[in-house]
């Protein structure tokens, strides 16, 4: 396994990070995105919109190659600012490697330093065992449950769920 690093985005990012996005949405099993979402809607959705961006790096073999990405903007406006939601995008070659884990962990550090109390995740299939898994034992609740909300190629209309994790006060 190689090592990675963190790090905050840049534009040019956007190039190696575009496959991993495409690849998520074209399979239709985890992200509420249209399946053929265009580069410039992905770009917008993970790049533009968000207040944060990171991206896992290798470092040693293979030195510079993007295998993960998670964005941090707010969850609600006014009141519900305090709160941000997060999605990540980890690349199928880079899987099992604790690269999802590490850009979940990093991006609550981030969070805390951004001011934000708490960080929830909308719309986590059901049916993405291993995200679920993960995020449970990385400190997240299930906090609802959206029947049938979300229609996966092959297992049809499955739930999705809203998990919550409190942050604590800023760092």
């Amino acid at each position: 396994m190689s090592a990675f690093t963190i790090r905050r985005a840049v534009a040019q990012d956007f190039d190696q990070i575009w496959p991993t996005l495409k690849a998520i949405a074209a399979g239709g099993e985890v992200f509420a995105w249209p399946r053929d979402v265009s580069p410039e809607l992905a770009r917008y959705l993970w790049m533009e919109l968000p207040q944060l961006v990171c991206v896992a790096v290798s470092v040693g073999e293979g030195e510079g190659e993007i295998l993960g990405s998670y964005y941090i903007k707010p969850n609600q406006m006014g009141g519900g600012a305090h709160v941000c939601n997060a999605g990540y995008a980890v690349s199928n070659a880079a899987r099992g490697r604790g690269v999802a884990a590490a850009l979940c962990e990093h991006s609550q550090q981030e969070a805390r330093a951004l001011g934000f109390l708490a960080m929830q995740f909308n719309f986590v299939v059901s049916s993405n065992e291993a995200a679920v898994h993960l995020w449970t034992r990385l400190g997240f609740e299930t906090v609802g449950r959206l029947p049938r909300a979300f229609d996966h190629p092959a297992l049809g209309l499955v739930d999705a769920l809203v998990m919550f994790k409190w942050l604590g006060e800023p760092a």
